[in-house]
């Protein structure tokens, strides 16, 4: 259990040490009470607390973090609340480090009506109908390029599944497939990655530096790539193609919108491929379950055929599995937000220019919501009293894209690819544990040792082969 309250306490320290001033304007005509909370120790204030905080004052409370008072949410009302008034009593805020690698154009921090159109465009872009059209066997193709390991082989699984993600993302928006372009972009986003949450810091040998630099280069492939195209006949059916084909868009916003959709993607599809993998490990029954559900579509399938749109559409359980491990695991486990204008929520006054965070994660492991709410256990998804909390889409109490304007446009895109990669990864290999390993969000989602395991293939299985 303290290993999940470390993670989450992580998770708050390191975006804080960022926060610039927020301006505090009383508000002159009615009188509503501050959040509860405490001032705390000068520049960490209750960073290390802030968990306690909620037993205490309740779950909308204020606290001072490194120096800032701020108010943070475990409520789930009132974190959709945010989320829904996003433009309007809110905005997003992020640290400069974040705005500077994800561009001035980056749907992730754009406000207003460019922001909506370019969601607007991604959204499109992904929607269910071209999952089906453009993306199904594309996906399965990279993910059998991709793990093709002979037997005995010890690999680093957070490595395999930064190399798929990144390897899905850019085969889909830039066309790129080769294996040495592919390693290249793989090592370019995790320097960029790695620099989001650094402090900003430009000078040789600093994390910060490093991602800049990371992101010019893939800038540079972005750019080039779209010359390229144009100077094609036909700019080409991929995403990049359709949106130079069918958006008004500046160079430089492509570009940065394409980072966006890199970043966002190989996120959370790699690091939810990675914990999945983890959690059914350390649970040998839903391993299994799984498993079994897993094979028959294997014995179904006649040849080399891949996966089928109604193939995917039977994988319950495993739609289960990868529920429960956004829930304990989940990529977006707090928002950052300032309020607009002084916001009068139930008995509260949050003053304009105050920072917001809706902390996700920690209504995905609220006790009172989540039976064992540390424990990994994907059959809670069965059970009819989680089947509302079950609606990603729309759920107060279950959030692991977001919500409200800024709801991840690529939600369905990143099931469908952890979806296919289990169902490879699990009817292909078997595996062993070399070294042990934990959870950390310092200073990323990651297992602190790559999640090192010997490979062995599966012979009792026909699955789709393929060679390198």
């Amino acid at each position: 259990m303290r290993e999940i309250f470390s993670i989450i306490t992580w998770a708050i320290v390191i975006p804080t040490l960022l926060f610039i001033v927020f301006a505090r304007k009383k508000n002159p005509t009615r009188k509503y009470k501050l959040p509860p909370g405490r001032r705390g120790w000068p520049l960490i204030g209750d960073s290390f607390q802030w968990y306690k905080a909620v037993n205490k004052f309740g779950k909308i409370f204020s606290c001072s973090l490194f120096g800032k008072w701020v108010v943070v949410s475990a409520d789930p009302n009132f974190n959709r609340f945010i989320m829904q008034n996003e433009g309007k009593l809110f905005e997003s805020n992020y640290p400069k480090s974040f705005r500077d690698l994800v561009g001035k154009n980056g749907v992730i921090t754009l406000q207003g009506d460019q922001q909506r159109k370019l969601h607007g465009i991604a959204s499109n872009i992904m929607r269910l109908d071209k999952l089906k059209l453009h993306f199904l066997d594309d996906i399965q193709l990279v993910i059998l390029q991709t793990l093709n390991f002979h037997d005995n082989h010890v690999i680093l699984l957070q490595d395999v599944c930064r190399k798929i993600a990144i390897n899905l993302m850019v085969n889909q928006l830039l066309g790129v497939s080769t294996e040495s372009e592919i390693n290249e972009m793989a090592q370019l986003f995790s320097d960029f990655a790695d620099g989001c949450l650094s402090i900003p810091i430009n000078l040789p040998g600093c994390t910060y530096y490093t991602a800049m630099k990371a992101r010019e280069k893939i800038v540079s492939k972005i750019k080039r790539t779209i010359e390229n195209q144009r100077q094609s006949e036909c700019a080409g059916n991929g995403v990049l193609g359709r949106i130079l084909n069918e958006e008004n868009l500046a160079d430089e916003a492509v570009a940065d919108f394409i980072i966006n959709l890199l970043f966002a993607g190989n996120e959370t599809t790699a690091k939810t491929m990675l914990f999945a993998v983890y959690f059914l490990t350390q649970c040998p029954t839903a391993m299994q379950q799984l498993l079994d559900e897993q094979d028959k579509l294997c014995k179904n399938s006649v040849g080399n055929e891949l996966l089928t749109w109604q193939d995917y559409q039977t994988m319950s359980f495993t739609q289960c599995v990868i529920d429960e491990t956004l829930r304990i695991g989940g990529i977006a486990i707090w928002l950052m937000r300032v309020a607009k204008e002084d916001v009068i929520y139930q008995d509260y006054m949050i003053p304009k220019g105050r920072a917001v965070i809706p902390f996700l994660s920690a209504v995905h492991l609220d006790e009172n919501l989540y039976k064992e709410a540390l424990k990994f256990d994907p059959w809670r998804w069965m059970d009819p009293q989680y089947q509302e909390k079950r609606s990603w889409r729309n759920s107060p109490f279950y959030s692991p894209f977001g919500g409200g304007g800024r709801f991840c446009p690529g939600a369905e895109l990143a099931r469908l690819q952890i979806a296919l990669f289990l169902h490879y990864f699990l009817t292909t290999y078997r595996w062993t544990q070399v070294k042990e390993d934990r959870l950390s969000f310092f200073p990323s989602a990651r297992l602190v040792n790559g999640f090192q395991i010997r490979l062995m293939r599966r012979t009792n299985t026909s699955k789709v082969e393929t060679s390198q």
